[in-house]
């Protein structure tokens, strides 16, 4: 390993070389940190590769156990858990969210369903009263201001990304029904019994195997800045803050602060894939599955600059296509570059993870180029 050029460490399929060319080549021209890059197919781990360092000054190198903040991208794996609410009868998509937590339905929210809230369409995008960054530790308070609040659009006219406030709504819903809190649902039901190395609310005995961020050297590209977006981006108050990295670590954020490594995340996220099973076991109902998936919204979302499709909490590939060519895939992105997606037409799943953030909402050129070399083998 050189400061420049590091040595790919992992399990590479034949036929997958190509993968793992496309892997080094974000190190000659994206910059890249450190990173990890896994594929699942047919219920085969084909790819399974890290390299690079998992701090700044490149003095520790990126392990196969190294953990790393995937942010957004996290959502998917929140949705799942939501998914296994429904399949169990606690929830129902159709159903008003109202029906499930009664204070939400002030302000003129009662209609909203649990699935339009999973697709933005809440109108919640971001907290329109004033208030300190730190409040976000508060759960309670957080979810009294979410069901005082005013959506801040039509429900109805169409989706706008909620980049925290997401977590909000479905840990709330999963507390109401299930008792316990989406974190806890993965830690005691899917990620412990499984040894899946995903966490939302990373102990703090294991926050010294997470690689430590490079920041984005630009910010991104908003386009034009109307209060949806000052809300969910540009305030003060906009994100979790003033309460140190290892609090926020231990916190649960659903909707941010995800903790994994690659290979976890696509054990994950091959429930999409595989028809609603994880690793032969059924984990959800073709039935739920369809549900969780299927078209809610689409068309220019409100925050985010993009023409989007949503299902019950996943990007759909119809519109703007980050996840490859198929358009029946769906994926997650997370903020710096994180990525993870599913294509049930071929039964494979990806996750890409990294240290070194860049500016893209979306789209990142270097999972993008992972994705497109990973298709070429195909």
């Amino acid at each position: 390993m050189t400061d420049t050029f590091p040595e790919i460490t992992g399990h590479i399929a034949p036929g997958f070389e190509p993968v793992a060319e496309a892997f080094l080549a974000n190190w000659a021209d994206q910059d890249e940190l450190g990173a990890g890059f896994a594929v699942r197919l047919g219920g085969e781990l084909v790819v399974d590769i890290h390299a690079g360092w998992a701090d700044r000054k490149k003095t520790r190198a990126w392990q196969a156990d190294t953990l790393v903040p995937v942010y957004s991208t996290g959502k998917a794996v929140a949705a799942l858990v939501i998914a296994r609410l429904v399949d169990r009868g606690l929830l129902d998509y159709d159903a008003p969210v109202a029906d499930f937590w009664p204070e939400f339905a002030a302000s003129g929210k009662s209609s909203i369903t649990v699935a339009q809230a999973l697709s933005h369409q809440a109108g919640l995008s971001g907290l329109s009263e004033e208030m300190d960054a730190a409040d976000w530790f508060n759960a309670k308070l957080i979810e009294t201001k979410l069901a005082r609040q005013t959506p801040l659009w039509e429900i109805g006219t169409g989706s706008g990304y909620h980049p925290v406030t997401f977590g909000f709504i479905v840990d709330a819903l999963a507390r109401r029904t299930d008792g316990r809190s989406i974190g806890a649902i993965l830690r005691e039901d899917i990620c412990g019994p499984g040894g899946i190395d995903f966490h939302i609310g990373l102990p703090e005995s294991e926050h010294g195997r997470v690689a430590e961020h490079a920041m984005p050297r630009q910010l991104p590209d908003l386009g034009v800045v109307t209060p949806a977006r000052e809300l969910a981006f540009l305030k003060p108050w906009s994100s979790p803050g003033r309460r140190g990295a290892s609090e926020w670590r231990m916190h649960e954020f659903p909707a941010a602060n995800a903790h994994a490594n690659a290979r976890a995340l696509v054990r994950l996220m091959s429930v999409y894939a595989d028809g609603g099973k994880l690793e032969n076991k059924r984990f959800i109902s073709g039935e739920t599955l369809e549900a969780l998936v299927r078209e809610r919204v689409c068309g220019p979302d409100k925050v985010l600059p993009f023409d989007l499709s949503w299902g019950a909490g996943v990007m759909r590939n119809t519109h703007t296509p980050f996840y490859g060519p198929e358009p029946a895939s769906i994926g997650h992105s997370g903020w710096g570059g994180s990525c993870a997606m599913a294509d049930p037409v071929r039964g494979m799943s990806a996750a890409y993870v990294m240290n070194r953030q860049q500016h893209h909402l979306a789209g990142d050129p270097r999972p993008t180029r992972l994705i497109e070399a990973l298709y070429g083998c195909l």
